[in-house]
């Protein structure tokens, strides 16, 4: 599987702390070997559209498009933001 971030994605990406920085640079690398991951827990949230999330840590995830065999990550935040934007 493939990953592309959208330029949206980066600006969110450049707010957090640079911990949680490096927390999503080190779970995407794990995503590149291994989607399925168990900490990632990477999976749909959408049942219409191919929406996917993955775990960058207990306070934070992303958000991405699958397209192909391609993600398009366009969002990075809190898990309460998370939260709010599934609803």
């Amino acid at each position: 599987m493939k990953s592309r971030a959208t330029p949206k994605f980066w600006k969110f990406y450049a707010r957090l702390p640079r911990s949680v920085q490096r927390r999503a640079r080190k779970a995407h690398r794990m995503w590149q070997l291994n989607p399925h991951y168990p900490s990632l827990h990477f999976k749909r949230v959408d049942n219409e559209e191919p929406i996917y999330s993955a775990r960058v840590s207990g306070d934070y995830r992303v958000l991405g498009f699958l397209a192909g065999d391609t993600v398009l990550w366009y969002w990075i935040g809190s898990h309460d933001d998370y939260e709010r934007l599934l609803k």
